[in-house]
């Protein structure tokens, strides 16, 4: 299949169980991940789930990594209670599992968590961070809403809109350099478009043997040689965020 046929889904492969650091809330109409550092911040990231997920133990791994660096990291149900993809689910039912799953259509929410960081958490500088479908919600979210200060989106692109590249916030894009769903080409014309047409900062970094998903994996699971970009990948990450947030 092209890139463009299958533009989420990756093979997950054996995972190893996490038990996470933070708890379960009820954000309004949402149910969300939350881990908070061990001393009082007014920083936080909103961390934006995959196709596997809010519970997905990658996912939650990944939060408490960005608990851990300083700020109130939350995770929220993006799916709202709607089943998440499973690697025992089929292919050719893809296409309709995601209709009513858009990475596009998470402005409510996001407004949600918002509301609650600022005023439950008292968050005066907040990020976003998301992964594949999470990724896409990224870049979306940081077309259209001017109080997330940054955003890092990782193997996710918004290809089908005409004002993908007009950013709001500094933008960080990681990308996997044999990711099968997002090809060179489209990084590339990312990279000229942005270019030509973005007004604040922005990055793109390309992570040589890299497939997607590569970056939510916990340590037990990665292959060695993948070890190295996996964490310089996340290290990236971080910086970016502590350079916004």
């Amino acid at each position: 299949m092209t890139s463009d046929a299958q533009p989420f889904l990756y093979d997950i492969g054996k995972r190893t169980d996490y038990v996470g650091l933070g708890h379960e809330e009820q954000v309004e109409h949402i149910k969300a991940y939350v881990c908070k550092p061990s001393s009082v911040m007014d920083k936080a990231v909103i961390v934006i789930h995959d196709i596997y997920g809010w519970q997905f133990p990658d996912i939650r791994y990944i939060a408490d990594l960005v608990a851990a660096a300083g700020y109130v990291a939350i995770c929220p149900d993006f799916f709202l209670g709607k089943k998440p993809w499973t690697s025992a689910d089929h292919w050719a039912e893809f296409r309709n599992w995601l209709k009513d799953r858009d990475p596009t259509n998470v402005d409510r929410e996001a407004d949600v968590v918002l509301k609650y960081l600022k005023e439950q958490c008292s968050a005066k500088k907040i990020g976003v961070v998301g992964f594949s479908w999470g990724g896409m919600a990224v870049h979306h979210l940081m077309l259209k809403n001017h109080e997330l200060k940054t955003g890092v989106s990782l193997y996710g692109i918004i290809r089908d809109s005409d004002d993908r590249y007009n950013l709001l916030n500094p933008t960080f894009f990681i990308f996997g350099e044999k990711d099968h769903t997002i090809s060179y080409d489209q990084i590339i014309l990312l990279e000229k478009k942005l270019k030509q047409y973005c007004q604040v900062e922005y990055r793109i970094k390309v992570y040589p043997g890299q497939v997607h998903g590569f970056a939510e994996l916990k340590p037990e699971d990665m292959k060695p040689r993948d070890k190295p970009y996996i964490e310089e990948a996340r290290k990236d990450m971080m910086n970016w965020l502590k350079t916004y947030v």
